[in-house]
């Protein structure tokens, strides 16, 4: 892969301005950090050299000077909201986020329901928390937020909502995902530490839009194709442009509710801190971009990637019409379309040729591999074989899996649990090549080239089955797949 981001100069470069910042105010600020902080395969996958997780990293180097605070809504927790990334419902992912922070050395504070109003779910997973020896603390809706200005900043607004005790210079307000209340929480902080003779700080941390490169930039793009289904759009901050005749990079929520929170600093401190929402920021990924033309192609797979998500999520019902549109638009202002996913044509010219599903990968040195269904393999389990027996230069014609290993496997499918289907997918194949592996010298050097896989593309003429695109995933594998179901039957 050709690196264009410097993840070293990051990791210094972010944490040093983070630290100016707290140095702004009494030594005290509220950074609501936006975005993914383990795991942000989006940013690797847009800025090659961007490691999944960086940001962690970054909070590492201030960990002795940082406590976080993790914010979940009420609502959320009364309807069981899922993350759709991990499967898990937000008040279990605050526990996984709990441990995942101890884990890594971090102090986590407390939890903070939001919104709360006196849900019966809520006050049972609050006694849940602290039966595990974890602070919570409770902030109420406000009526009129967030325009009712007076309300907001007074004893029957913020002042209502239960002062969360910290003890460190830097509060990381983090969250299971979006709209739980972080930007509220931080605020409601700088009410009651104004009132305690605390001159506390807020700044905001997400990493897209990248503030200081264009607005048609692919990598800001990219951030769009992400957030399709939330209709964000990327736009030029016009208050920093007001400010400083300086063109800066933000997205319409953050400009739309900057005059709001001008005006509940004013009422807070007397006067506003910031000028725009790029002010706000601390971001610095854009600093650290080594090469804008790899970041350019990265991001162009990308927003290619999104829009077959989005087509093949329409084809069962989980997606939009509007999103493909927008997905579609988004395209046409990066100057790109599907012929320019290499994997994409490779997979349909060799499912064209033999008549049946086919799959290609493109190795990170342009080698294109393909795979055909026959009756032994899937296309894609064909495919997964084929490109290990090249990566470890075994020759075509070599088994690294005998057939007879095969054929029991199958009949285990059929015959005992039901399987309509004999072929193997991917999850099968590596079982019986990992079995294989124990006896043979051959099967063994090809599945030690597993790892090579990471950052593949890859392209189905068909859906693929869950189980398919799980094994992808956790191998790191970029794959795509036409809007097309292999089989039309409906049951």
């Amino acid at each position: 892969m050709k690196i264009g981001f410097d993840n070293d100069k990051y990791l210094s470069m972010q944490s040093e301005h983070i630290r100016q910042r707290i140095n702004q105010f009494d030594n005290k600020l509220y950074l609501e950090f936006g975005g993914k902080l383990f795991d942000d395969y989006h940013a690797s996958r847009v800025l090659p050299g961007f490691a999944p997780d960086s940001k962690l990293r970054m909070l590492m180097q201030l960990s002795d000077h940082a406590e976080i605070v993790i914010v979940i809504s009420a609502g959320d927790i009364e309807k069981n909201k899922v993350r759709g990334d991990l499967g898990i419902t937000y008040d279990i992912d605050v526990l996984r986020l709990i441990d995942s922070f101890r884990g890594r050395g971090f102090y986590v504070g407390s939890v903070v329901i939001t919104q709360y109003s006196g849900q019966n779910s809520a006050n049972k997973y609050k006694d849940k928390l602290e039966k595990l020896g974890i602070k919570v603390y409770l902030h109420y809706p406000i009526e009129g937020y967030p325009s009712n200005i007076p309300l907001i900043v007074s004893d029957e607004g913020y002042g209502k909502n239960q002062y969360i005790e910290t003890t460190r210079p830097l509060v990381v307000v983090t969250a299971p995902g979006p709209g739980s209340g972080k930007m509220a929480t931080c605020l409601s902080q700088l009410y009651h530490e104004h009132k305690r003779g605390v001159h506390a700080g807020y700044a905001k941390f997400e990493t897209f839009p990248i503030w200081n490169i264009p607005l048609k930039h692919p990598v800001n793009l990219a951030y769009e194709a992400a957030t399709a289904d939330l209709n964000d759009v990327n736009m030029i901050d016009p208050f920093h442009l007001d400010a400083y005749g300086v063109t800066t990079v933000n997205y319409n929520r953050d400009v739309e509710i900057f005059p709001v929170l001008s005006a509940i600093f004013e009422r807070i401190f007397g006067q506003c801190p910031y000028q725009s929402p790029t002010d706000m920021g601390v971001n610095m990924a854009g600093n650290c971009i080594i090469d804008d033309e790899a970041c350019k192609e990265a991001s162009k797979q990308e927003i290619l990637r999104r829009y077959y998500q989005a087509i093949d999520g329409q084809a069962e019902g989980t997606r939009t019409q509007e999103e493909v549109f927008k997905l579609e638009l988004l395209m046409k202002q990066a100057h790109i379309s599907t012929d320019d996913r290499k994997v994409t044509s490779a997979a349909l010219i060799r499912a064209e040729v033999t008549g049946a599903p086919a799959a290609a990968l493109e190795l990170e040195d342009g080698r294109m591999i393909t795979g055909k269904t026959s009756d032994l393999l899937g296309a894609s389990a064909a495919l997964l074989l084929n490109t290990l027996k090249e990566l470890a230069e075994i020759p075509h014609e070599t088994h690294v899996i005998s057939p007879a290993s095969i054929e029991p496997i199958q009949k285990l499918k059929t015959a005992y649990l039901g399987s309509k289907n004999p072929r193997l997918h991917t999850d099968e194949v590596l079982i019986a090549l990992s079995s294989s592996a124990a006896t043979s010298g051959v099967a063994k050097k090809a599945l030690e080239q597993l790892p090579k896989l990471k950052g593949c593309q890859v392209h189905s003429s068909v859906m693929l089955s869950s189980v398919d695109r799980t094994i992808f995933q956790k191998l790191a594998v970029q794959l795509t797949c036409e809007p097309v179901y292999e089989h039309k039957k409906l049951y």
